[in-house]
């Protein structure tokens, strides 16, 4: 049975799961939908279009799901998704989705630390850390693992690999690929995520192969089509040298640039 404080305010449409708790002075708007055993606190507001999954904890003054910050925006309805077992902390806004996805996604597992800003249609992948006062402008895509440091702010459009981090403070306005370590100032490749790596139970070997993969894209001198090409004749194929061939070939935006001082 849920645990619903006469103080807050739900709206008799909202679809509540079971076991789920809301405590006093938070706002559940109409088209709401919460998962089994989510804890929606104090002052935390829930607003039309948000479909939170289970056993996720959103913090006091919360947002989620409130209208798009783009001009844009006309009244279409969108959602913001949150996967299951995600905490939002304290002041997280995450806005919904525009006509141009229809939807803001962040996926299970993830920790959105105080203060972040979740834009319009950014897709945020599973496991996923950001660390406070983190700003994500719209559609903005980051891959599943990837750690986000604090007070980072992310462009419009920008695109964040799978099992990469970001150093606190950067300034993100092209891509940043699988693996790596980005930061400096202006932004640039420091060398792979190799900790982050042996943590989520990558081999010696496939470490080794990530490394003479970016040795290749960042140290050789060449540029990037050209070592690319390179890269499928010296290099053994593999899922890693596969997802950031993929990652590169498909950027729009183009990657952030090497820096031989590391």
């Amino acid at each position: 049975m849920s645990n619903i404080s006469t103080l807050a305010s739900v709206h008799p449409d909202a679809k509540i799961g079971k076991d789920v708790t809301i405590q006093a002075f938070a706002v559940i708007e109409k088209d709401v939908v919460i998962g089994d055993g989510t804890t929606i606190m104090s002052t935390a507001v829930i607003m039309d279009g948000a479909r939170i999954g289970k056993n996720c904890r959103i913090f006091p003054g919360a947002v989620i799901s409130a209208v798009p910050q783009d001009l844009k925006f006309v009244g279409e309805i969108t959602t913001a998704e949150i996967g299951d077992n995600t905490s939002i902390r304290e002041g997280v806004t995450i806005n919904r989705g525009t006509a141009s996805k229809g939807k803001t996604v962040v996926g299970s597992n993830c920790l959105i630390m105080a203060y972040c800003h979740v834009g319009h249609d950014c897709v945020l992948g599973n496991n996923i850390i950001v660390s406070n006062a983190t700003q994500f402008a719209g559609e903005v895509i980051v891959e599943d693992f990837a750690v986000v440091s604090g007070g980072v702010l992310v462009h419009q459009f920008s695109r964040i690999g799978a099992h990469a981090m970001v150093q606190g403070g950067s300034k993100v306005s092209k891509d940043i690929p699988p693996y790596i370590t980005a930061g400096r100032d202006p932004l640039v490749f420091v060398g792979i995520n190799s900790i982050g790596l042996r943590r989520r139970g990558y081999t010696v070997e496939q470490i080794d192969n990530i490394q003479h993969i970016y040795r290749l894209i960042y140290q050789s001198g060449l540029n990037v089509t050209q070592a690319l090409a390179q890269m499928e004749t010296d290099l053994e194929e593999s899922s890693e040298r596969t997802q950031i061939e993929t990652f590169i070939k498909d950027s729009n935006r183009g990657v952030i640039r090497g820096t031989q001082e590391i």
